[in-house]
């Protein structure tokens, strides 16, 4: 059986026009680290997106916080809890709905969060969620770990879809 070798070059753009591209060749003790170098760059880009949602930092901002980033609420309703201490303020914005306890942020209901939506079906959830999420029957559990605090993502379904997707904090 023959094997076909192929020379691995790297092109980088010229500044003729034409001539765009400047063909480099390798060495072979070079095409593992131009590789390597490659599958970081590749990589890095998608690291906030699997390790990491923006959204995340919602809970525990402050009342300043939100007004600062988000502006004047579209509208500000109360959460009644079973006991008078489980109250909340609630804002909603577009972004979604926080709700306050005294002055910070400590869980906030959202469309979409760590590639789950809203309508998504539960085993998709489960599959996206990977091993450490929690099937509860009507709602699933994630841990979210590295943060300042623990945090907890909720997600509720209704007919196997979701209904619902809540970040908190669990030691609230």
């Amino acid at each position: 059986m023959k094997t076909l070798r192929l020379p691995i070059t790297i092109a980088f753009l010229g500044n003729s026009p034409h001539c765009p591209f400047i063909p480099i060749p390798l060495k072979s003790g070079m095409k593992h680290r131009v590789f390597f170098t490659l599958i970081l760059l590749i990589s890095i880009p998608l690291w906030p997106q699997a390790n990491g949602d923006e959204r995340l930092s919602f809970v525990g901002m402050t009342l300043e916080d939100i007004i600062g980033r988000f502006g004047a609420p579209k509208s500000v309703i109360v959460a009644r809890g079973n006991e008078s201490w489980q109250d909340d303020v609630v804002f909603q914005y577009t972004e979604g709905d926080f709700y306050i306890y005294v002055d910070r942020v400590w869980q906030v209901r959202l469309a979409s969060v760590l590639g789950v939506s809203n309508r998504d079906r539960k085993n998709a959830v489960l599959r996206t969620l990977g091993n450490t999420a929690e099937d509860k029957g009507d709602y699933v559990l994630f841990p979210i770990s590295g943060r300042e605090w623990p945090l907890m993502l909720r997600v509720n379904f209704n007919s196997g879809l979701t209904s619902a997707i809540y970040i908190y904090r669990p030691d609230f």
